[in-house]
């Protein structure tokens, strides 16, 4: 069972995310700031991340850089932030993806699959 890693501040998606997750046999573990977000990545090692940009701590891309830093799992960025500039800076601090809010949930399980066989393989 993969585990995903949550990086996002609005409880009712994180209540979404999580549910979503658990519901496609993925065991989820949310983190709500940018700090929490470092350190559970770091002891629990995921097998694929989920990372808003706009979090209460720290900027998201922080968080993506410290993870690239030590480790090559996949990262989604899941953000309200449309312009391509914000993009562009996200995909070149190392994630992998990026879906922007709102979302779809088909969509963003696609996405998550399609990067999951790299990280557990």
């Amino acid at each position: 069972m993969s585990l995903v890693l949550i990086v996002e501040d609005d409880p009712g998606i994180q209540d979404v995310l999580r549910l979503f997750a658990e519901v496609n046999d993925m065991r989820a573990v949310v983190a709500g700031t940018a700090e929490a977000a470092i350190r559970e990545a770091q002891s629990l090692r995921p097998d694929l991340a989920i990372i808003d940009l706009g979090l209460p701590d720290r900027d998201g891309i922080d968080v993506i850089s410290s993870i690239r830093s030590w480790s090559q799992l996949p990262i989604i960025v899941l953000s309200a932030r449309t312009l391509d500039s914000q993009k562009r800076a996200a995909l070149q601090a190392g994630a992998d993806d990026y879906v922007t809010k709102p979302f779809s949930v088909p969509e963003l399980l696609a996405r998550m699959r399609a990067l999951l066989p790299r990280s557990t393989s």
